[in-house]
């Protein structure tokens, strides 16, 4: 018996915990997803209808969070440590909200001119989706621990990219835009979504604390 299909037994049945953390990786996934249509459209009124769509994906993650958080007043047995469901539960909402935020700006700010950069890590907002999805549905059987640890390294590896991408555009914004209210503007949206790729890592190094104490 490999050491991956062993762990397994010392993960407790959980049919509440699992299932929640599933459900809120999916509509993370999905508001990545709808944040990178978002940028890359042309349309205004399309545009705006997309922002509306993540507002109410935010609104369906903070209940999933409020779920989370209630289930764990209530149970004593969980999966995990209880510190490190809030934890994990916590940077997934944060992910959420630094995507509805940057979504807001674009709103608020009336912006329609998107800097490359936007789009680039809008895309890479997505690509970190994806893994911490993966990630997140592995843990419910243990089955596959190496697969976890390869989406939680992509994760800090998309990290340190959108570091480089964020800088890179400051840098050039500074250089190109003479209108200081417009470089305040695109610097607040491009902070919000380097941010949420922040909170990515933040939530694969608790799925990595997690696979420590269960190996």
């Amino acid at each position: 018996m490999g050491i991956d299909q062993f762990l397994k037994f010392f993960v407790p049945k959980d049919k509440k915990f699992f299932p929640l953390l599933e459900k809120a990786s999916a509509n993370l996934l999905t508001t990545a997803k709808v944040l990178r249509v978002m940028v890359n459209t042309a349309d205004e009124a399309k545009r705006r209808e997309l922002i509306k769509e993540i507002e109410h994906l935010e609104h369906i993650g903070d209940e999933i969070t409020h779920e989370i958080f209630r289930e764990l007043s209530l149970n004593f047995i969980t999966p995990f440590d209880r510190e490190d469901i809030h934890m994990l539960t916590s940077a997934l909402d944060d992910i959420v909200d630094f995507i509805h935020g940057s979504a807001k700006r674009i709103e608020l700010y009336k912006v329609t001119n998107f800097i490359p950069a936007i789009p680039k890590l809008a895309e890479l907002i997505e690509k970190s989706a994806e893994e911490l999805y993966t990630a997140i549905n592995e843990l419910r059987n243990m089955k596959n621990v190496g697969r976890i640890k390869e989406a939680c390294v992509r994760i800090n590896s998309i990290e340190n990219h959108s570091d480089d991408i964020f800088d890179n555009a400051i840098a050039r914004l500074f250089e190109e835009e003479k209108n200081a209210v417009e470089i305040i503007k695109i610097k607040e949206i491009l902070s919000a979504l380097e941010t949420a790729t922040d909170k990515c890592e933040d939530a694969a190094n608790v799925i990595e604390s997690i696979i420590v104490k269960h190996t």
